[in-house]
């Protein structure tokens, strides 16, 4: 099973979670939703180097897909699902991108 890690309020994580609504190979986690998946999702984000370039730009670094094997990815191709066209959209630390 594939997990996603995002926020319902990311129009990313938002774009991602439609594509697997029913598709039991695929384990959405909002992280805003309990704090227990928030620190899931921040033990990946401190201890990864994919998160490297994210939190030098500051983005949050959603969604988060950690592949069946143990891979780690932001790119939601490699989960075998379409990213969302959104040039210059990311949500960003700072507010802005979104």
């Amino acid at each position: 099973m594939i997990k996603i890690y995002g926020m319902k309020t990311c129009p990313d994580c938002a774009f991602v979670e439609a594509q697997v609504k029913g598709d039991d190979r695929y384990e959405v986690i909002d992280i805003g939703e309990h704090i227990r998946y928030l620190k899931e999702f921040l033990r990946l984000r401190d201890g990864s180097p994919v998160f490297s370039e994210a939190r030098q730009m500051g983005y949050a670094g959603i969604p988060c897909f950690v592949l069946e094997d143990g891979t780690i990815t932001l790119n939601p191709e490699e989960a075998g699902l379409r990213a969302r066209d959104s040039e210059g959209a990311s949500c960003r630390l700072d507010g802005t991108g979104c």
